[in-house]
């Protein structure tokens, strides 16, 4: 493994797949010698499913954190953490998946719903994969002060790509269909 990526931004380049990473913007929250876990960030949840509603006071939409383990939901929250079951991402956010604690917390006016964002499924790589797809040029690599607890937005990708500047201005402002050029 070369220098683990855990906290840090992953942008797909032009050349990844037309796949679901096509354009993402993905959170590392784990990356050792045992492989890499993260969130994709600019992509809602696609299935036709009504916003989640808890009580009468607040609900949110489920973002696509990835196609493994789409039967578990898993929370990313800003700091201080609301419960003891969590990994620490960066000095800003975390991550759990204990949702009675986090619900429990916004019910309580203890955090806000913009503190956190809601993941359907993760995003997984074998150990050593990451290290290779970062290789091959698939993944941009960025240290940012991002928000993750941000709403995805699919423009997220284009505006991070015209923020490097350079040859990936290029790709920013291409079509989504490279075609159509």
């Amino acid at each position: 493994m070369n220098l683990s990526c855990k906290g840090k931004v992953l942008i797909s380049t032009p050349d990844a797949s037309r796949d679901l990473f096509y354009r993402s913007v993905v959170l590392i929250v784990e990356h050792d010698q045992n492989g890499a876990l993260g969130y994709i960030l600019n992509k809602k949840f696609s299935k036709q499913i009504r916003p989640i509603k808890i009580g009468n006071f607040f609900q949110f939409e489920l973002q696509c954190g990835g196609p493994v383990d789409v039967t578990k939901f898993s929370i990313i929250g800003k700091n201080p953490p609301v419960t003891n079951d969590f990994i620490p991402i960066n000095n800003t956010h975390y991550l759990t998946a204990d949702w009675d604690t986090v619900i429990q917390s916004i019910s309580d006016g203890d955090t806000m719903l913009i503190d956190y964002k809601i993941f359907y499924g993760h995003s997984s790589w074998a150990p050593m994969q990451l290290d290779y797809e970062i290789q091959n040029k698939l993944w941009i690599v960025i240290d940012t002060n991002f928000d993750f607890t941000l709403q995805a937005d699919e423009r997220l990708w284009k505006e991070m790509m015209a923020g490097l500047g350079g040859e990936y201005l290029i790709w920013a402002n291409a079509p989504d269909e490279i075609s159509h050029n």
